[in-house]
């Protein structure tokens, strides 16, 4: 027998000093409570999809017919743009090769079948200031438009309202406008919609983010609704809101404030770098002080199940062929960049931006789908390969096949052929 030997199913081995009872114990004792945070602050991804858009839209321009009507455009400037696979691949500066044959097709049919993956209707920056009486009767009027198209399957995935900011100049008439439509919507449509969004503009103190909190679960206990149901993105436009007075990181504490409400960080390109000093023209979503922005936010929301979006280019794709293939060629580069940068999610001002938008998700997911599925396939069978990946990585190559799954860029069918997994087994590699 070796000078170690088993005993009682544990190791022990002559004159070796061990741990006492009470030291584990202690242990045991002192990290109970920190476990139990990490397990509240950082509940991970809470499994759903993720809209790889957001459409704004001002409330007095926002109809019944607007989903309709961006698609419409959309397949339109398409259409006459890049009306071909070689066309597109011309437009936006690229090779004609067989996936852009695939996106060119996925694009099209993307843009008939869901042009919106998720739609805020503004009262803020993009409606402006409105007499009180005109404000309430838009807000009542949007509300009962929203129950409507939840009501009869029109509404995109996901919809709902940007109101004005909780600073004092404002904070009397965007409580008034997110009152009057919760409140409308609530009793046009029996309930709050599961795809419902909210969010607050220009935050710059965690209070503000409290007093959300504090107006909501009044809401919620005066209409009956479960606690906690209404959540909100908080937009993040203001330096305060990366950097307080007192030199600490705000964006964790933003996070804190919203009890667990947060669902998303968005970042306001224009706001944000004019309170940085950038001058007009070289204001973009490619700026340092737009990176250094989301890299803070990045961080901040790593695992806490918050989802992080980038802005918006204000370049609109109208004009002349030349023209609308500059603007688009800009756009498709900025959303490839957040792609590769974890930005999964960017805003969209114009039905133009729609073909750029989906061209540039779908050549980034369908591009890589032979790979990720190869790595994922050996991961799963412990085959080794070129890349020996571990645990994190599986989860990140999951997670790339899901978000392609759930956008259209890919089918389930081709990802279980490459994979032998369905998506069950995706969510759970995913951590889901």
């Amino acid at each position: 027998m070796s000078e170690v030997e088993q005993t009682d199913g544990a190791w022990a081995g002559a004159g070796r000093v061990t741990f006492s009872p009470s030291a584990t114990a202690a242990v045991e004792a002192l990290l109970d409570p920190v476990d139990a945070e990490l397990t509240h602050r950082y509940p991970g991804d809470p499994g759903t999809r993720q809209p790889v858009h957001t459409v704004y839209v001002p409330a007095d321009a926002f109809t019944a017919d607007t989903v309709v009507d961006w698609g419409r455009q959309a397949v339109e400037v398409l259409e006459a743009q890049a009306g071909t696979p070689a066309a597109l691949a011309e437009a936006l500066g690229i090779p004609f090769d067989d996936l852009i044959t695939e996106v060119h097709a996925r694009v099209r049919a993307k843009l008939l079948r869901e042009p919106i993956e998720d739609l805020r209707i503004d009262f803020e920056d993009g409606y402006g200031p409105h007499p009180d009486a005109e404000e309430d009767a838009e807000a009542v009027r949007v509300a009962r438009l929203v129950a409507a198209a939840v009501a009869d399957g029109s509404a995109p995935p996901y919809l709902g309202v940007r109101f004005k900011c909780l600073e004092a100049a404002v904070r009397a008439r965007g409580i008034r406008t997110l009152e009057l439509f919760l409140g409308t919507l609530l009793a046009e449509h029996g309930t709050l919609p599961g795809g419902l969004m909210l969010t607050l503009p220009k935050v710059s103190h965690p209070q503000q983010v409290s007093a959300l909190v504090r107006l909501l679960a009044d809401f919620e206990e005066r209409a009956g609704l479960p606690a906690g149901r209404i959540g909100f993105e908080i937009q993040i436009e203001t330096t305060q809101a990366i950097l307080g007075a007192d030199g600490r990181a705000t964006v964790a504490r933003l996070i804190e404030a919203a009890e667990g409400r947060a669902t998303g960080l968005h970042y306001g390109t224009f706001d944000y770098s004019a309170a940085c000093g950038v001058s007009a023209a070289h204001q973009s979503m490619d700026h340092p002080v737009a990176d250094h922005a989301k890299a803070v936010m990045q961080v901040a929301a790593a695992g806490t199940g918050v989802r992080l979006s980038d802005g918006s280019t204000n370049v609109i794709p109208t004009g002349s062929r030349e023209q609308v293939s500059a603007a688009w060629r800009l756009h498709y580069g900025l959303v490839r960049r957040s792609l590769a940068r974890a930005y999964y999610q960017g805003w969209d001002m114009h039905p133009a931006h729609l073909p750029t938008r989906y061209a540039a998700v779908y050549a980034f997911y369908r591009e890589g789908l032979a790979a990720a599925a190869a790595r994922l396939s050996a991961y799963v069978a412990k085959a080794g390969g070129a890349v020996l990946d571990e645990p994190a990585t599986a989860r990140a190559l999951s997670g790339y096949l899901l978000r392609g799954l759930d956008c259209g860029a890919v089918d389930p069918a081709e990802v279980t052929a490459l994979t032998g997994l369905d998506r069950v087994r995706l969510d759970a590699l995913s951590g889901r």
